[in-house]
């Protein structure tokens, strides 16, 4: 199983990114919002978190193996949720995945069934299904930071693991996202989830 692959980006397409590693290059299938975080990058070192599956029929006995790639594990592991709906492959999945993750699980979590039927390939029903069955397994992936923003991986990780300690500590999903949003709010920065929960617990009190 090959999770993860890291090399130059040699060839940037509309649905895949072509990565060097010698002595091989891969293809590496990408959706719209990761061919746009990539595109100032062809001729760089790159690392994409990847899910390896066979795509095909298996008794028709044409299986062919894939790679699907993303900047982060995050989006890796949103991508896997949004593909456990009935109905979502991972080549629906690809296309409709457009707009960035934290977004479409903003729009999951919100219930916005207008902004998932706007996706291609999913349509009113599909994005009605989708809210139902992912609803509350997505606040966390709508805490994720654009980026475009300054030392956005390292801030989604600090809220990522500021929303865990916060389940831990008995609030549920949509409060503990409520309750983090109230103070990234404030654009601060806070050196560890110790020091952002300190600062939610007074902004809340």
């Amino acid at each position: 199983m090959i999770t993860k692959i890291s090399g130059k980006l040699v060839r940037l397409h509309l649905d895949a990114a072509v990565i060097e590693s010698p002595p091989f290059e891969y293809e590496v299938l990408i959706p719209e919002f990761t061919r746009r975080q990539l595109q100032q990058e062809i001729g760089k070192p790159v690392s994409l978190h990847t899910i390896h599956y066979m795509d095909g029929n298996p008794q028709m006995g044409k299986q062919v193996p894939r790679l699907i790639g993303f900047l982060t594990e995050v989006e890796r592991e949103f991508f896997d949720l949004f593909c456990s709906v009935d109905g979502i492959g991972t080549r629906k999945a690809l296309r409709a995945m457009l707009r960035p993750v934290r977004e479409v699980a903003a729009a999951i979590e919100e219930q916005d069934v207008k902004f998932l039927a706007s996706l291609p390939g999913i349509g009113q029903a599909m994005g009605e299904r989708v809210v139902a069955k992912l609803r509350r397994k997505v606040p966390k992936f709508a805490l994720m930071v654009a980026r475009d923003l300054p030392d956005a991986e390292s801030q989604t990780d600090l809220v990522l693991e500021t929303f865990e300690a916060l389940l831990t500590l008995g609030h549920n999903e949509a409060d503990a996202r409520r309750l983090i949003d109230s103070v990234i709010a404030t654009k601060k920065k806070f050196k560890d989830s110790a020091e952002l929960i300190q600062a939610i617990y007074q902004n809340n009190k």
